[in-house]
C-alpha cells in the first residue's frame, strides 16, 4: 500500500498504531498475495493522495470499490479512462446534466473532482475480484470513520453528500454545525428514481460553498 504522506498522515497517524489497523494491514497484504484484489495496491489511498485534508470542500461517500477488472482506482464511483461508465455513474452524470447543464462525458474518471477538493471516499477501500463487499468487516470501516471524523472536525464549511443508506449511517458522526449534509437515495439504477434524480446535490453544494465565501466546484468532467 502506498503510504499517505500529506496532511492526512497527521490526522490519521494514531490509527496506524492501533491493533485493528495492524491486523487490517496483515490481512490486506495476504489478500493481495493470494487473490486478485482491487484497486491496485498503489491506488488504495488515492482519495487521500489527491485531496489533502486542508483542501477538502466536499465529501462523497461510497461503499466499496468496483470489483471488475480495470475499474477501481481509489476514488468512489470513479473508473479509469477507457473503462465503460458504470450504471450508478451514468445516473450521476444525468443528474449533473439536469442540475447544472453539464455535458455528459464519454469516460468515468472523476480525478478532476478529487483534485478540486472533493474527497471521493469509499468506506471500505479494497475488494476481492467479482465479490462485492468481500472486505467488509476487516477494519477499513474504522479507518475511514477516522477520516470522516477528521473532516467533521475542520473549522470551515464542508459539504457531505450521502447517497444511499450505508452512507447515511455516517450522518450521526457529522456534528459540526459549520457543515452541510445532503442526503438522497443511491444513484444505482435500483434506487435512483426514489429520490436521487432531481435532488440537485451539485448546485446545492455550490450554493452553500459560495454563501460561505468558498470557491464553488467546477463539476464539469471534460
Amino acid at each position: 500500500m502506498a503510504a499517505i504522506n500529506n496532511d492526512w498522515l497527521e490526522a490519521l497517524k494514531e490509527e496506524f498504531g492501533k491493533p485493528y489497523y495492524k491486523q487490517l494491514f496483515a490481512s490486506i497484504n495476504q489478500e493481495y498475495k493470494t487473490r486478485l484484489v482491487f484497486p491496485p495496491a498503489e491506488d488504495i489511498f488515492n482519495a487521500f493522495h489527491l485531496t489533502p485534508l486542508h483542501k477538502v470542500k466536499a465529501v462523497i461517500l461510497g461503499q466499496d470499490p468496483y470489483h471488475n477488472h480495470g475499474q477501481a482506482h481509489g476514488l468512489c464511483f470513479s473508473v479509469k479512462k477507457g473503462v465503460q461508465v458504470p450504471p450508478s455513474l451514468v445516473n450521476i452524470y444525468q443528474e449533473l446534466h439536469d442540475d447544472l447543464g453539464c455535458r455528459i462525458p464519454d469516460h468515468g474518471c472523476l480525478t478532476k473532482w478529487a483534485e478540486q477538493g472533493v474527497l471521493m471516499l469509499n468506506t471500505v477501500l479494497t475488494v476481492r475480484a467479482h465479490q462485492a463487499n468481500s472486505h467488509q468487516g476487516l477494519g477499513w470501516e474504522e479507518f475511514t470513520d477516522a477520516a470522516i471524523t477528521a473532516c467533521n472536525a475542520q473549522d470551515r464549511p464542508i459539504v457531505f453528500i450521502l447517497w444511499g443508506t450505508p452512507a447515511q449511517r455516517k450522518e450521526k458522526m457529522l456534528t459540526n454545525p459549520k457543515h452541510l449534509v445532503l442526503k438522497s437515495s443511491h444513484p444505482s439504477p435500483f434506487s435512483a428514481h426514489r429520490g436521487f434524480l432531481g435532488s440537485r446535490p451539485f448546485s446545492r453544494a455550490n450554493a452553500f460553498l459560495e454563501a460561505h465565501g468558498v470557491e464553488p466546484m467546477d463539476w464539469q468532467i471534460e
